[in-house]
């Protein structure tokens, strides 16, 4: 479970949001704007709140009024932004393994070869960053984030460059293994057709701030009569 308590600002930006995940997978839903990159790099502990707590499974990862703040690598959770950012000089396996140096050889490249079958990208193990295309550096990033068996992913429109077919592959592929290894998920989106499509449960912020949270069904029907509302009173 993940429970968070945010204030922050950046600009003129002001994020304030208040809210539990209970559920496996939760959608994180807006339009650009809306806050949702803030949020997650406020999990991930990229950011530092001005005002707020995170907690994951009863763990406190931020508390700004006792001055804890987890670093990024000892929170157990991975980030996978929309921009890949992998090391040029390293081929894809060795990315994947960068997180594993506690492993011995053969146990690093058992879990390199594990995450890239799951991620559908076994074939590009001795190639070059510069030598994939957007949607196989996507592909290899996400291998990259579960390799060190983080307790919470966080994406980050993770499958942008992915065509329909393939981003739904691989999502209902990841969606199964994901839940049997016990890895709670928050994903970023602007996309309706990604929460409906997982049957998620659905965090809706808009302005910096928290409109609803529930079933994908009702929080994306409430969300779209309010749309045609605006649009028929235009």
């Amino acid at each position: 479970m993940l429970k968070f308590s945010l204030d922050s600002r950046r600009g003129s930006f002001h994020l304030q949001v208040e809210c539990t995940f209970a559920s496996d997978w939760t959608v994180i839903f807006g339009p650009s704007g809306a806050g949702k990159s803030t949020l997650l790099r406020l999990l991930a502990g990229l950011d530092l709140p001005h005002h707020g707590s995170i907690a994951l499974d009863g763990r406190v990862l931020t508390e700004t009024n006792s001055g804890l703040h987890l670093r990024p690598g000892h929170r157990q959770t991975s980030l996978v932004s929309q921009q890949p950012a992998l090391f040029p000089h390293l081929s894809v396996a060795a990315n994947v393994a960068y997180g594993l140096r506690s492993l011995d050889h053969a146990a690093r490249a058992r879990r390199v070869d594990e995450m890239l079958d799951l991620v559908g990208a076994t074939d590009l193990a001795a190639r070059r960053p510069q030598d994939l295309s957007g949607g196989q550096s996507q592909r290899v990033t996400l291998a990259r984030a579960l390799a060190p068996a983080p307790r919470l992913l966080l994406l980050d429109e993770p499958f942008s460059a992915l065509d329909g077919v393939a981003s739904d592959a691989l999502l209902i592929r990841l969606q199964i293994w994901l839940r049997e290894s016990n890895v709670q998920t928050a994903v970023a989106t602007h996309d309706a057709t990604d929460a409906l499509a997982t049957s998620a449960e659905v965090l809706l912020i808009r302005d910096g701030r928290l409109v609803a949270l529930g079933p994908a069904s009702e929080v994306l029907a409430s969300e779209r009569r309010r749309l045609l509302g605006r649009l028929e009173t235009n």
